[in-house]
């Protein structure tokens, strides 16, 4: 499923356009005051490890980042005096106080502690993996999984950020946007193909989105890796406001889609309406 060799993800991308100028948006942000360029540039170096690539050199930094290699190796060496970050004398990996980061969203958002139960609940009934995710810089980022087996070539745990257009969950999420933030998603984001069946014309997913919101829900078969189906419900609030998804994945040759919709999509339903009850009791939304 993932491109070969180091990358600089559209996250990544987006803290260093920060601490660079070179958007208008970023360079607002870079001309402000009060913007720290060292702290954005020390978040860009921290998103550039990922799963497949835990171990990381100074120049390997620098080209995901686009930062100079100076920079990157001053930020790089206050990671590791901070116990964020380590080294093996040539590269630099992360460490695991770094999960503390990511472990005080999770305690302080009510969103992801209400959906932990009810993620376990599905998962547990149908036999299959179980996420729920939000959208967050043209990327799904999972803010909470139950993983009954590995099904797909790279692992998934909360934290984790695919693309949206091709996931049955950000097509949820990208079918809620208004029209005009659709259209600028669509004009910034490249359609790439993960498999011959991705949908990588504007028009199509548009088309297809459009249907997300008819129906109520997405089913995507085999766009993101081959072997793998996905179904996915949006989380509302009392208003009707999406800000969530949940789906279930499942091996392709084990579960028909026909059989998704049947077996699968009756419990996510039920789950993401027990949900906007529990949001409205937490947060009154």
């Amino acid at each position: 499923m993932a491109e070969a060799g180091t990358r600089t993800t559209p996250a990544v991308a987006a803290t260093v356009a920060a601490t660079a100028g070179t958007t208008g948006g970023a360079a607002e942000e870079a001309s402000d005051p009060n913007f720290m360029t060292s702290l954005a540039r020390g978040l860009s170096v921290i998103r550039a490890f990922t799963e497949r690539e835990p171990n990381l050199t100074i120049a390997d930094i620098a080209k995901i980042t686009g930062l100079p290699r100076a920079a990157a190796r001053r930020c790089l060496l206050t990671l590791m005096q901070l116990g964020y970050a380590g080294s093996d004398g040539r590269s630099f990996y992360l460490k695991p106080k770094i999960l503390a980061l990511g472990y005080s969203f999770l305690s302080s958002a009510p969103l992801a502690t209400i959906l932990d139960p009810l993620i376990e609940q599905v998962s547990g009934a149908v036999q299959e993996s179980c996420s729920a995710a939000v959208l967050d810089e043209d990327e799904l980022v999972y803010i909470a999984r139950a993983a009954t087996k590995r099904i797909m070539s790279v692992g998934l745990n909360v934290g984790s950020r695919l693309p949206a257009y091709c996931t049955s969950m950000g097509r949820v999420l990208l079918a809620a946007l208004p029209e005009a933030e659709l259209d600028a998603y669509l004009a910034r984001v490249p359609l790439r193909p993960y498999t011959e069946r991705t949908i990588t014309a504007a028009d199509a997913l548009k088309r297809e989105l459009e249907r997300v919101r008819e129906r109520g829900f997405s089913l995507v078969d085999q766009e993101l890796e081959l072997g793998l189906r996905s179904i996915a419900v949006p989380i509302r609030t009392a208003a009707g406001g999406v800000v969530a998804s949940m789906n279930v994945s499942a091996q392709a040759a084990r579960v028909t889609c026909p059989e998704m919709e049947l077996q699968f999509l009756p419990r996510l339903t039920k789950a993401a309406e027990e949900a906007r009850v529990l949001l409205v009791r937490a947060r009154g939304i």
